[in-house]
């Protein structure tokens, strides 16, 4: 059996989609799971849409979130080039090709005369119907075609689509498809500026790198009859690959496929990496900036569409190729849950080693001017691992980890200081501070044996211990942060917690 051969291609038009990285997944998942080849195929034909910069995004976004090309732009290969606007001579010789085969023609029309032709006949298509009153090689004398052809006369080159016949395909998830070619249209193969339209470059590109399977979205599916007749014009019949088409990512609430505009309406990432354009409103967070383990988006994108049965939902990438079938791709479209998405990363987060999340942590730490060691990260990691969503939470939510307690919950203070607690803070400030060793376990069985011997009860005194050293009830355990904090720090803040109860208790009597 051959071994496939599949191609991730998507156009350089701005930022790479999700929805696009799902793709790019399937394909790599289909490929290492065969023992295939998986390919990056830029797709830039159409220039008037091309944005500078969204090629190495592309390529910034694979990398991020694992997916590494066997061959393609940035990686090498033996069938490029891999980039569509360096192979124009070869969709030019191969259009020029189908219509010596007879199965395509030259069309001279003017932009002008088909835009009075669109605006004359309402749902105006160029096809078997129509093209015979307009001006192409199949209309004029041939002695006419060469000489417009002789003169650079522009011109386009149309798909020859013959009325009366079936164009059927046999696709992987969504079973026998059929077309009538009466209702296609005479599609543009080469354009007047000698670029290639997709449906032509796509075809000769798949065909060269000698593609197996196509794997892409289903909005390419009404497209699919024009492709299958491209292969048979050529005679590359026996060689066409097998077509997928994925089902849509959808929005997370109502109707229709997610879109680039959905990020912003529902305030969720739909980008992989963070974009920055010239208009603020083209701007936009990605999955990566909003704080998620690639491992996670992985994991999330490939249940959106596909799950091989059964209650397991986390999957590391070889779980998942081991496990991929692209018959249990689902024909119908998947709901986009970013709830879901959060719930993936914080299992990926808590699942994750200490000195991995350190490395993540650290960047994060250096943009607020931390500056802690190695060893000091992986213990914040383990502190907090359990306690947050996303990367940003280890020093947002952990801030009193990395500085000093900038605010205090006043509430809770008011509630628990009373003025009999100054000498007994005293005491318990003295006491820390002279107790060795100072490590987690040890003072928090040292501490609550002193709130034992002072007649008190640890509901008196842990909740001022917590706000002394977090500013807050929330956070990681009491003597955790403590040890961490180390001892001179922790007697710091004890000191402080104690003037601040004083003014709480001021603030109550004045009141």
């Amino acid at each position: 059996m051959t071994r496939p051969r599949v191609r991730f291609a998507p156009s350089p038009t701005g930022a790479l989609h999700i929805g696009g990285v799902r793709t790019a997944l399937y394909n790599y998942l289909f490929a290492r799971q065969q023992g295939g080849t998986f390919i990056l195929r830029i797709e830039d034909t159409d220039q008037n849409r091309y944005v500078p910069g969204a090629e190495d995004y592309i390529i910034e976004s694979l990398r991020w979130v694992g997916l590494l090309p066997d061959e393609g732009v940035g990686f090498g290969g033996e069938c490029g080039p891999y980039r569509q606007s360096d192979r124009k001579e070869i969709y030019q010789k191969y259009a020029h090709e189908l219509v010596e085969r007879g199965h395509a023609y030259y069309a001279f029309d003017t932009p002008e005369a088909l835009e009075n032709r669109r605006q004359a006949e309402e749902n105006f298509t160029y096809n078997y119907l129509t093209r015979t009153g307009l001006s192409n090689s199949l209309t004029l004398p041939a002695e006419d075609v060469g000489t417009r052809l002789a003169g650079n006369e522009p011109f386009v080159i149309r798909l020859k689509v013959e009325p009366g016949h079936e164009v059927h395909i046999r696709d992987l998830i969504r079973g026998d498809v059929t077309f009538q070619s009466s209702e296609l249209d005479d599609k543009v193969l080469l354009k007047a500026d000698g670029m290639p339209t997709y449906h032509l470059a796509n075809i000769v590109d798949d065909h060269l790198m000698d593609i197996t399977h196509v794997i892409r979205g289903e909005e390419w599916l009404p497209s699919t009859a024009h492709h299958v007749l491209l292969y048979r014009g050529f005679g590359w019949e026996d060689t066409m690959p097998q077509f997928a088409h994925l089902p849509l990512i959808l929005k997370p609430v109502g109707n229709g496929k997610l879109s680039k505009r959905d990020g912003a309406k529902f305030g969720i990432p739909v980008f992989p990496l963070g974009w920055t354009a010239e208009k603020a409103e083209d701007s936009f967070t990605g999955f990566r900036e909003t704080g998620f383990l690639p491992e996670a988006v992985i994991n999330f994108l490939a249940l959106l569409g596909w799950h091989p049965g059964g209650d397991q939902e986390l999957f590391s990438i070889n779980d998942l190729v081991a496990a991929f079938s692209i018959e249990h791709i689902s024909k119908g479209g998947a709901r986009f849950d970013y709830e879901k998405a959060k719930w993936f990363n914080q299992k990926y987060i808590q699942a994750a080693d200490n000195a991995t999340l350190a490395t993540h942590i650290r960047p994060l730490a250096e943009a607020k001017s931390y500056r802690v060691s190695d060893e000091y990260l992986d213990c914040v990691a383990g502190l907090m691992k359990e306690r947050v969503t996303f990367l940003p939470d280890f020093v947002e939510q952990g801030d009193c980890l990395f500085g000093p307690v900038r605010e205090y919950d006043v509430e809770t203070l008011k509630k628990k200081w009373n003025p009999g607690f100054a000498p007994v803070f005293d005491d318990l400030t003295s006491f820390v501070a002279g107790f060795e060793p100072f490590q987690a376990a040890a003072l928090e069985e040292a501490v609550k044996n002193f709130i034992h011997d002072k007649g008190l009860k640890p509901g008196d005194i842990l909740p001022l211990l917590r706000i002394a050293l977090a500013g807050t009830m929330k956070g990681p355990a009491v003597f955790d942060m403590a040890a961490a904090l180390g001892k001179e720090e922790t007697v710091r803040r004890l000191i402080l917690l104690k003037e601040q109860g004083e003014k709480a208790l001021q603030n109550v009597v004045s009141a």
